[in-house]
């Protein structure tokens, strides 16, 4: 150990994180757990003892941290004595400051800034073979964690002690009721998943509604979802990227699509959706946002888990709405709700943790307990956020105040919808 500790005894001042190399030696940095006030939270900095099994982790660690600590943990080379993957990685979050300030990890930074365009350059047909990493992982898998809904997108949380299942019921409601939906409305769903939006916006509303997909096997198990809700004829799914459909829709919606469009696709996407509606009609964007300046998707889930994909800033995403003549209506922060939703997937997910070793081993089952604890606790205590933005053609497209939200949510809420 001679290049970690000293990026280490900068960077951990609360909490304790104790290393035993692969010499049985160990090396202790911090004073031990500690609760400290984090965004508005009070946090505990915890304590932690990991033990490296080969000497090349301290260099790789040094070198690319997030990596790293990923990949060693995904292939046993680093394992827990004390705490798990997620008291480490709170342990980063509540100090990652001091991690980049950092020389050499200012320096990869910025070199990864300026790459960013590259790796998020999603034309036709490179698009859809990157989503299709993620999506076409079995979907017994996903059926392991996620509500019998199978809405893979943040829900919409009253309060934490709802649970998922009416907090995704409540992300439906609050949508429909967004987009004032009529019976008989046309409605575009962009990057429809599982097909659980379409199939309430058909039932709820009466809507007539057509799904895109680049993920075939989502796209047939939606359809086969669709048939047995009993609106296989109200919903269609089709597998095609969103700059190849034409036509026209009174409603275009699109959840947990545009995190795959990547910063120079912005101006492109949105002119599409403008294009695909009708003169009244209307547009929500649902997003995972950044609420700093611009950055960059970090090299794990990059390589791992969204390849392409990015979280934008507002500022992004504003620079590219206004080139296109689209009024932005209405834009609402969604600050904590993902925290709860990836907190109640990381639960059932470690619940079944066994049946994931067994379906797709346990490389594959690290990878995704990394995943879901670094999510987490970024829309616990980092910058992460969920933005859905409100977009019509004209000034007047959308109801002038948005009492109408709440109003039209409790109509469905009395309906049982």
């Amino acid at each position: 150990m001679l290049l970690l500790p000293r990026l280490l005894k900068r960077f951990v001042r609360k909490g304790r994180l104790t290393v035993i190399t692969p010499d049985g030696r160990k090396h202790v940095f911090g004073t031990g757990p500690e609760e400290m006030l984090f965004a508005g939270v009070v946090k505990t900095a915890p304590s932690v003892t990991v033990r490296f099994r080969d000497d090349k982790v301290e260099r790789e660690l040094f070198l690319n941290p997030e990596l790293a600590l990923a990949e060693g943990y995904m292939d046993g080379r680093i394992d827990f004595e004390e705490g798990t993957i997620h008291d480490l990685l709170t342990l980063f979050w509540l100090q990652r400051q001091e991690l980049r300030k950092h020389p050499l990890q200012q320096a990869v930074r910025k070199i990864r800034f300026r790459l960013r365009r590259w790796r998020m350059h999603n034309p036709l047909g490179v698009a859809g073979k990157k989503v299709k990493h993620h999506y076409d992982i079995p979907t017994e898998f996903y059926k392991l964690w996620l509500d019998e809904t199978m809405t893979y997108s943040c829900a919409y949380w009253h309060s934490p002690e709802v649970g998922l299942e009416a907090a995704q019921q409540a992300k439906l409601r609050h949508i429909a009721a967004k987009l004032k939906i009529e019976p008989g409305m046309t409605v575009l769903d962009i990057g429809s998943g599982w097909g659980q939006l379409a199939i309430y916006l058909a039932k709820a509303c009466g809507a007539k509604v057509t799904g895109l997909n680049v993920s075939p096997d989502q796209m047939a198990a939606a359809q086969k979802r669709a048939e047995a809700a009993g609106v296989g004829d109200a919903v269609a799914f089709i597998n095609k990227d969103y700059r190849e459909l034409t036509g026209t829709f009174d409603r275009v919606v699109s959840v947990g699509m545009m995190e795959h469009v990547g910063v120079a696709h912005y101006l492109e996407y949105f002119e599409k959706i403008r294009d695909l509606l009708t003169p009244d009609g209307i547009a929500m964007v649902h997003c995972i946002g950044r609420v700093g300046p611009p950055g960059f998707t970090g090299p794990f889930f990059d390589k791992y888990i969204f390849p392409g994909g990015y979280a934008p800033a507002m500022s992004e995403v504003f620079a590219a709405v206004e080139q296109t003549g689209l009024w932005s209506s209405d834009c609402e922060f969604w600050r904590r709700h993902y925290h709860w939703t990836l907190e109640a997937w990381r639960e059932r997910f470690m619940a079944h943790r066994a049946d994931a070793v067994a379906m797709l081993g346990e490389r594959f089952a690290r990878m995704w307990e990394f995943y879901l604890c670094a999510c987490s606790i970024s829309f616990d205590i980092g910058g992460d956020m969920v933005f859905q933005l409100l977009l019509g053609k004209h000034k007047s497209a959308v109801p002038i105040i948005r009492d109408y939200i709440a109003d039209d949510e409790k109509a469905l809420a009395a309906k049982g919808l």
